[in-house]
């Protein structure tokens, strides 16, 4: 199973995470922000975004919202792949 290893908040709503198999890719917050839901409100704050943390692997914010790791790398810009 695919977890988030690191992460880091850029500018622009933007996340670069690493993930357990050794891909780096850039997740654009902007998608996620077209959808709606009471979860999704705090995040609007570029500051609040910036609050992404990990816990067991997922992308979290301190709302509640979890996001799966394996649908946040399938959402994300690869940028380059490690080879096992």
């Amino acid at each position: 199973m695919i977890k988030i290893l690191q992460i880091q908040a850029l500018d622009d709503f933007q996340l670069q995470l690493e993930f357990s198999d050794g891909s780096c890719g850039l997740f654009d917050g902007q998608a996620l922000l077209k959808r709606t839901g009471p979860l999704l409100d705090a995040l609007r704050d570029p500051a609040y975004f910036q609050r992404a943390f990990i816990d067991a692997g997922a992308l979290c914010w301190p709302n509640g919202l979890e996001l799966s790791p394996a649908r946040v790398r399938e959402q994300c810009h690869l940028e380059s792949m490690i080879a096992l």
